[in-house]
């Protein structure tokens, strides 16, 4: 096994799962990257963040880019003598933008980089399953990976995703408010059974969602109305709830991204007059991102 000379950069984008109705199985990528630069070192291990995370996150084995580079390189075959990591965050962690799978993505598609022929022996859909089996769900790791907006799930015991078309027309804006939400959090607060009404409501959203993203981006206000999981999560999110409410009544398509509190509205362009009247909307103290949808995901620069 032969490892590559000097460092190699891996990208990946954030993402945001669920898009309202499409729980644990939609997703789509957002024109925001974190940067990752790593190389192959005689001995040890040496870890740097830049940005989001930064002095919270760990900086020896437990960091979330190192385990996912060392499943790779056992998935491949061979663990480097040494390491050299760093990470220059702009996703907010703990905000349901996808921080995490990020991470996982980031690391695998970096550590398969760094070996002469990794694509060869580790390929596109052996990196997607590990990155599922690591995060536990694919829905916010296949649009991190494959970009674009994504169905995903598991069946039989083994992963799936699909990439979806996106009208070009579409894009986001984010609402990202000052304090996260762990995602067990916000999880723990969703029932074990809900009305066969709602689920059947929701499933009809969902189908119309991929309906409205495809092409038919007048539908997506009623597309993204959700039955099923954001309405329980509003004890540990209520001011992202009451901004989803309060844009909803507006006319705007909007929804918790993930498991929150970042709140997500679908717009018409990143420089239109229509996202320009949502940035206008943000709450004091929170922040505002207009985003393109990412078509490209994780890919080594």
């Amino acid at each position: 096994m032969t490892f590559v000379e000097g460092p190699v950069t891996a990208t990946v984008p954030a993402t945001s799962a669920n898009l309202g109705p499409g729980f644990d199985s939609l997703g789509l990528a957002l024109g925001l990257r974190d940067e990752l630069v790593a190389e192959v070192v005689d001995d040890g291990l040496e870890v740097a963040v830049e940005g989001a995370g930064a002095g919270e996150v760990p900086l020896d084995e437990s960091h979330l880019v190192v385990r996912a580079m060392r499943a790779a390189f056992d998935a491949i075959g061979a663990q480097p003598p040494g390491l050299r990591l760093a990470c220059h965050n702009v996703i907010p962690h703990a905000r349901g933008l996808g921080s995490s799978s990020a991470a996982i993505v980031g690391g695998l598609v970096l550590a398969r980089g760094l070996v002469a022929g990794g694509e060869l022996i580790l390929d596109d859909d052996a990196v997607f399953r590990l990155a599922a089996e690591l995060e536990g769900h694919p829905d916010n790791v296949a649009p991190a990976f494959y970009g674009g907006f994504t169905i995903s799930g598991r069946e039989d015991g083994e992963f799936f995703s699909v990439n979806a078309s996106v009208d070009p027309r579409i894009s986001a804006v984010v609402f990202v408010p000052p304090t996260g939400v762990k995602t067990e959090v916000a999880r723990g607060l969703l029932p074990e059974r809900v009305p066969h009404a709602d689920a059947a409501a929701d499933a009809g959203r969902t189908a119309l969602l991929v309906a409205a993203l495809g092409g038919r981006p007048e539908h997506l206000l009623r597309a993204t109305r959700d039955y099923l999981h954001q309405e329980y999560r509003r004890p540990a999110m209520p001011e992202s709830l009451a901004l989803v409410d309060e844009l909803r009544a507006d006319g705007f398509a909007a929804l918790v991204s993930g498991a929150g509190p970042t709140v997500l509205t679908f717009s018409d362009g990143v420089d239109s007059a229509y996202t320009a009247k949502l940035a206008d909307r943000c709450p004091a103290g929170w922040g505002c991102q207009a985003l393109a949808i990412d078509l490209e995901g994780a890919r080594v620069v």
